[in-house]
C-alpha cells in the first residue's frame, strides 16, 4: 500500500510539471515567484464499511489553500481497485482493501494530495453477544499455606483481599513476632533456596525473614534476613539459604515491632500503616555449573560495537580507554524501543539451540538507561533469537548485567543486541552509554533452577484456583521471568475486574493482563470494553492469535478517571477456530512514573458478526 502511494505521488508531480511546462504562459498560471503554496487537504482517515453499504469518503474532508481560500469543493477522489463515486459516495459490493487518493488543485496549477485505506468488510448479519464476561462473582482465593498470626500484644488483622496478603497494622505490638505471615511445614531437599517476598507498605517499616528449621526443638534457622526495609514501592525481601538433606522450615516474615538501633528509638515499626504482599518466588536450586568463557571484547581494537538509529534518531559508536560507548545525539520522533540498537558483537561464536550460555557486561548510562536486551542474530534480527531480557539503568550508575539462559534459537552470528530507542526520562534528548568486560560464554553441568510462584490474586498466573470459564483472565509480570520491573495483581469485586499495576515495567511486556479465548471462523468480531482508572493511563489493546504475533486489532488506549467504553471491530476473519488472546500491555516509564494505579473494568463483552 506505501508503495502504491509513493508510485502515485511520483505520477502526479511528473503529471503536474509536464502540465506546467506544456501550456507555457496560457491557460494555468505557472508560479515563477515561489510566492504560491500547494493547497492541504485535512480530515482524511482509513474507513471501513460492510460490502453492499454506501459510504460517503468525503465526510469531514476539507481542503483550504493559502491564496484561494476554502477548496473543499475541488476534491476529487480515486480508487484502486476502481469505485464508482457520486459526490464522495460509493457503494462497494467486493471485500478487501482499496487504496483512496484525494487530490486538489488550486488556480495556480499546483496539487495537494492524501491517502486513505478503505477496508471493505463481507456482509454479516446482525451483531449478537459472543461473550460478556462475568465480574460479579468472587473467585475463591489460595494462600498456599501462608497463614497470619498475631499475638494479644498487637492490634493487627492479615487478611486476603484485593489480589493480595494484606496487613492492616494498628498497632505492632512488643516485639517482631507479635505480626507475622508464616508457611510452616516447608518441605525442603539438598538444595540451594532463593525465597522473594514483593511487599510495599504505606509507611516505611521494618521486616525480619527467616527460615526456622522445624526437624529440631532447639531454635535454629537454615537463614535469616534481619532490619529489611519496606518501603512505600513494591520490592523484593529476599532470603537465602542451603539445605544438606530432607528437611522442613517454617517460613516467617515478621512485621511487629522492629528497633533496629536500640539508641534510636524513633527509627523503629509505624503505627497505622498497611503492608501488601503481592507474591511470594520460591527458587529451588540443585546440582552445579562451571563457566567457561568463549568470548571476551577487546575494545582497544575499536571494534566490538556497532550502532543503528532510524525514525529520525542519530547514534554513533566511539571508543576510548579500553571501552566502548554509545553516543545517542537524538532519540526518535515516532517508532519505540526498537529506533535505536546498539550491538555487542561476539566475534566468530555460533550460538546453539538448546545450549545454556551466560553473558556479563558492565555498563553506565549518563542520563539512564531503559530498554531491551537481546541476544539474536546481526542480520535476522528476531526471525534467529536465542533470548530476550529487559533492561534498565539509573542515571549517572556503574551497574553489572548478567544473565544465564537455554538458547531457544541457534545463530550463526550473533550479538548482545540492546534496543534502547525510548529516552529514559522526559525531557532527555542525547545520551552516552559506556560499555566494558563485556563476556560471553557456555554453562556446563547439571545445574537447574525450579522456580514457583505463589500469587495471591484469585484469580491468574501463579494462582492455585482453576480459572473460570466465566472469568479466564491473568496477568504477566516482568518479574515473574526475573526481570527487574513489572509487579501486579487482578481481582474481582462488586462486579468489576480490578487490575492493579504495582510497579510500571520499562517495556510493554513488562505490565500485561490477559484473556485467553477460542473464536469461531467465518465471523467478525467486536470487542467492548468499559473501565476507568485511578490515574490517566495507557495501554496497547490487542486481539491476537495464541503462540504467534499477528494482531487482528491493534489499537491504544487512553484510561481516564472517568468511565469511557471503547468499541473496536475486527476487519479479517479467521478460516478456522481460532485461540486467541485479549491482550492489554501497559508496561512503559511513563506508567512506571506513575507509581500505584488501578485499571477498573465494568464491562467486557464480545459481539459476533457471522458472514452470511
Amino acid at each position: 500500500m506505501k508503495k502504491f502511494r509513493t508510485i502515485l505521488s511520483v505520477l502526479l508531480a511528473f503529471a503536474m510539471v509536464f502540465s506546467l511546462a506544456g501550456c507555457g504562459g496560457s491557460g494555468s498560471k505557472t508560479d515563477t515567484t515561489g510566492a504560491n503554496s500547494a493547497p492541504k487537504i485535512a480530515g482524511v482517515k482509513d474507513l471501513t464499511v460492510e460490502a453492499g453499504t454506501s459510504i460517503d469518503v468525503l465526510a469531514g474532508v476539507t481542503a483550504s489553500d493559502a491564496e484561494d481560500g476554502d477548496v473543499t469543493s475541488l476534491i476529487k477522489v480515486d480508487s484502486t481497485p476502481a469505485l464508482t463515486f457520486s459526490n464522495g459516495k460509493a457503494t462497494p459490493d467486493k471485500a478487501g482493501d482499496y487504496e483512496l487518493s484525494y487530490t486538489v488543485t488550486d488556480k495556480g496549477g499546483l496539487v495537494g494530495e492524501a491517502f486513505a485505506t478503505l477496508t471493505v468488510t463481507r456482509k454479516t448479519g446482525e451483531a449478537e453477544v459472543f461473550k460478556k464476561f462475568d465480574f460479579s462473582t468472587r473467585t475463591a482465593e489460595d494462600a498456599h499455606g501462608w497463614e497470619a498470626r498475631v499475638n494479644e500484644s498487637a492490634k493487627a488483622e492479615g487478611t486476603m483481599k484485593q489480589g493480595a496478603f494484606v496487613f492492616d497494622i494498628e498497632d505492632p505490638g512488643d516485639g517482631d513476632g507479635a505480626v507475622q505471615l508464616v508457611k510452616p511445614g516447608f518441605a525442603l531437599e539438598k538444595a540451594d533456596y532463593r525465597i522473594k517476598v514483593w511487599a510495599k507498605s504505606t509507611a516505611p517499616t521494618y521486616a525480619h525473614f527467616i527460615a526456622r528449621d522445624e526437624s529440631v526443638e532447639e531454635w535454629s534457622t537454615f537463614g535469616a534476613v534481619f532490619n529489611a526495609r519496606i518501603e512505600e514501592t513494591v520490592a523484593p525481601i529476599e532470603l537465602n539459604f542451603s539445605c544438606e538433606g530432607e528437611g522442613s522450615a517454617e517460613l516467617m516474615l515478621n512485621l511487629g515491632k522492629i528497633t533496629p538501633n536500640p539508641d534510636n528509638a524513633a527509627d523503629t515499626t509505624p503505627e497505622n500503616f498497611s503492608v501488601t504482599i503481592d507474591k511470594i518466588e520460591i527458587y529451588k536450586i540443585t546440582g552445579e555449573e562451571n563457566e567457561v568463557p568463549l568470548y571476551t571484547a577487546d575494545f582497544k581494537s575499536g571494534e566490538g560495537l556497532s550502532m543503528e538509529a532510524g525514525d529520525g534518531a542519530a547514534a554513533e559508536a566511539s571508543f576510548a580507554d579500553g571501552s566502548a560507548q554509545a553516543v545517542i545525539s537524538a532519540y526518535p520522533t515516532e517508532g519505540g524501543v526498537w529506533s535505536i540498537k546498539a550491538n555487542l558483537g561476539l566475534g566468530d561464536l555460533v550460538i546453539e539451540e538448546g545450549v545454556k550460555y551466560y553473558y556479563r557486561f558492565t555498563v553506565a548510562a549518563e542520563n539512564g538507561l531503559e530498554g531491551e536486551c537481546l541476544v539474536e542474530s546481526l542480520s535476522q534480527y528476531h526471525e534467529a533469537r536465542a533470548n530476550f531480557n529487559g533492561l534498565s539503568v539509573p542515571a549517572g550508575e556503574e551497574k553489572e548485567i548478567s544473565v544465564s539462559f537455554t538458547a531457544e534459537h541457534g545463530v550463526s552470528d550473533p550479538v548482545i543486541r540492546l534496543q534502547i530507542g525510548n529516552p529514559p526520562a522526559d525531557g532527555v534528548t542525547a545520551n552516552t552509554i559506556t560499555f566494558t568486560n563485556v563476556e560471553f560464554g557456555k554453562l556446563e553441568g547439571d545445574k537447574e533452577v525450579d522456580k514457583t510462584i505463589e500469587s495471591f490474586a484469585p484469580i491468574g498466573k501463579g494462582s492455585a484456583v482453576e480459572k473460570s470459564e466465566e472469568c479466564p483472565w491473568e496477568t504477566f509480570n516482568g518479574t515473574d521471568e526475573d526481570n527487574e520491573h513489572g509487579v501486579g495483581t487482578i481481582w474481582t469485586e462488586d462486579g468489576s475486574l480490578f487490575y492493579r499495576i504495582d510497579d510500571g515495567g520499562s517495556v510493554d511486556w513488562h505490565n500485561k493482563l490477559i484473556c485467553p479465548i477460542t473464536l469461531p471462523s467465518d465471523s467478525y468480531f467486536t470487542v467492548e470494553i468499559t473501565a476507568k482508572a485511578s490515574k490517566p493511563v495507557s495501554c496497547g489493546f490487542f486481539l491476537n492469535p495464541s503462540g504467534g504475533w499477528d494482531p487482528r486489532i491493534s489499537e491504544g488506549i487512553d484510561f481516564t478517571t472517568e468511565e469511557k467504553t471503547f468499541s473496536f471491530t475486527t476487519t479479517d476473519p479467521f478460516i478456522t477456530d481460532m485461540g486467541v488472546e485479549l491482550l492489554f500491555q501497559f508496561g512503559s516509564a511513563e506508567t512506571a512514573a506513575l507509581g500505584e494505579v488501578t485499571i477498573e473494568f465494568t464491562n467486557v463483552t464480545i459481539y459476533q458478526m457471522l458472514i452470511q
